[in-house]
């Protein structure tokens, strides 16, 4: 506490300094008095005025300085600990699909169409102070590169390692990349959210405009330039060169301002072509939601420092009880007397027996609140925390809920009485077939008592085997040729004979030289060191695991048969 000690408005503290001297200066003129002594004769003031005047008013000084300066340190804001704040955060959810299909590569924008979507695109996470994004990337098929999260860092670091060389499957199906969108509001439980299409081109409007809703609009923010320019092929290595018709024609990809403006009219949107500053940014995600105002609490907590300047209140008290004439030394004497002996009574005078029970509870005292609590099913939840299943059991067992019958199973199932416990979860179940609690722990129970009856008849079948064997025999059977060998090698007889290999080192280890144990350690430590510092060498590539991400998501659709390639869809 010591270490953290500090104050939220120290300048609050220099409010001492003229305390002081005002304290000071009062001080003196009450010790000046009226000033009779230039007017009457010292023989005559030794009589007229009181005797020991100055040391009172010293003593009174010092109180009222002290008083004075502990106002200051309240108001200055003193905390040694930190105490856990909700947040509340605008519920803007925001789902960005980035189009990267081979026309990305074009270079009518430098330095590149695909180079420049990402600077736009980290441009908006950045301006993204609160609220939730993901982030979608599509071709012939689509993938969520990251989820609904307000964190929008890892989206940036992700942002760099996506390229259209990198997609399993050429073309571009906004469709795929909206179904994706859907899917991301519906598993973050968001009833509205803004979807940006950062793309150069829509061959087909239907892809865009049948997702039209107005919970979850639609904008376009536009990539290139009417005149268009040619798609390259560097990226098979084979520079110079740029992608052909089958006749051996340049295609050149153009942006069609008018035909995405008219999309994302229609889908409740706003299209904007990119620019170098903010203005399409504020332009695009400016659509109106529904409702705008709503706000949700996430489970993050941010500590702030708790305030204890109130403490100064209580300390200034006493001194405030000093002002008063009378009654002052009976009021300190009831604020400072201990508690009766009867804590219990001195409690009753200021909370009821259930709030006591409920604060011993949230104490971790259990079996002090199973005294206290007059309800009985509350009663009955002490005791079973407490470790009093017969009581709990007893107190569950007049309650004819659903709560009443799992709560007496659970303190059954803690006493052995699986049968019985069953039945009681079968009755919460009567009540609730949905209750899953219930469900697993009779289907828990049942499998026990299965495992306990299977292993008592295995045992009375050997028990039964073992009675009937001949004691004397000319020739020791299997197993016991197998029960020698086991105590020949160290083995424990009522083992198992294939052991696991967690258990043969150790055995291994203990039945070792201690000198070679000890350059095992070694070799094993050097290992562990050349192992980590491996790791350290290993790059981090996001972009393989992105790409092997990409590539088994599209397979599996395949399997499914969720998509189905035709050779007319044009591959950019």
């Amino acid at each position: 506490m010591i270490e953290a000690l500090h104050f939220l408005r120290p300048w609050w503290l220099l409010a001492i300094i003229p305390t002081i001297a005002l304290t000071l200066v009062w001080a003196r003129h009450r010790v000046s008095g009226s000033h009779w002594e230039a007017s009457i004769a010292p023989e005559l003031l030794a009589v007229l005025l009181e005797p020991n005047k100055g040391s009172r008013i010293r003593i009174l000084v010092w109180i009222v300085a002290c008083g004075l300066a502990l106002c200051a340190m309240g108001l200055a804001g003193p905390t040694w600990e930190r105490l856990p704040q909700p947040v509340e955060q605008k519920n803007d959810a925001l789902v960005i699909a980035l189009d990267l299909s081979l026309s990305m590569f074009a270079k009518d924008i430098a330095p590149s169409r695909l180079v420049r979507a990402r600077q736009k695109v980290t441009d908006i996470l950045r301006s993204r102070n609160e609220g939730f994004t993901a982030l979608v990337a599509y071709a012939g098929d689509a993938h969520a590169v990251a989820p609904l999260t307000d964190d929008t860092h890892t989206i940036e670091n992700l942002l760099a390692a996506l390229s259209p060389e990198m997609m399993p499957v050429f073309g571009s199906k906004p469709s795929s990349a909206l179904e994706v969108a859907h899917q991301l509001f519906q598993n973050a439980h968001v009833s509205q959210g803004r979807i940006l299409l950062v793309t150069d081109g829509i061959d087909r409007i239907s892809d865009v405009t049948k997702f039209r809703d107005a919970r979850f609009p639609i904008s376009i923010l536009g990539l290139g330039t009417t005149r268009g320019a040619e798609i390259p092929l560097d990226f098979v290595n084979q520079p110079g060169r740029v992608l052909q018709t089958e006749a051996g024609a340049a295609i050149v990809a153009r942006l069609d301002e008018e035909r995405l403006r008219d999309i994302a009219r229609l889908s409740h949107g706003r299209y904007h072509t990119l620019t170098l500053n903010d203005s399409d940014i504020r332009h695009v995600l400016a659509t109106s939601l529904p409702q705008d105002d709503e706000t949700l609490q996430v489970d993050r907590e941010f500590d702030i420092w708790a305030d204890s300047g109130y403490w100064v209140c209580v300390i200034l008290l006493p001194l405030l009880l000093l002002g008063f004439r009378r009654g002052v030394f009976a009021m300190l004497c009831i604020a400072v007397l201990p508690p009766p002996a009867n804590a219990g009574l001195w409690e009753d005078l200021w909370q009821r027996r259930d709030q006591q029970a409920h604060h011993s509870m949230l104490a971790g005292q259990p079996d002090k609140a199973a005294v206290l609590f007059t309800d009985p099913q509350w009663r009955a939840s002490a005791q079973y925390r407490s470790g009093d299943f017969p009581g709990a059991a007893e107190g569950f067992s007049v309650d004819d809920t659903v709560d009443g019958y799992y709560n007496f199973g659970n303190a059954l199932a803690k006493l052995g009485d699986f049968s019985t416990a069953i039945s009681a979860y079968e009755e919460a179940l009567k009540f609730d077939p949905q209750h899953e609690d219930a469900q697993f722990n009779r289907n828990l129970l049942e499998q026990l008592l299965d495992e306990q009856e299977s292993s008592e008849s295995d045992s009375n079948e050997q028990q039964q085997q073992g009675d009937s064997s001949p004691q004397t025999s000319s020739e020791p059977q299997d197993g016991s040729d197998a029960r020698q060998q086991q105590l020949q090698q160290g083995q424990d007889p009522e083992q198992p004979e294939n052991q696991d290999s967690e258990d043969q080192e150790n055995q291994a280890d203990q039945n070792s030289d201690p000198a070679e144990q000890e350059l095992d350690d070694e070799s094993r430590d050097e290992k562990q060191d050349a192992l980590e510092q491996w790791l350290r060498r290993v790059p981090d590539d996001p972009g393989g695991l992105l790409r092997r991400k990409f590539r088994y998501e599209s397979n599996q659709r395949r399997r499914r048969g969720d998509y189905q390639y035709r050779e007319t869809e044009k591959i950019w």
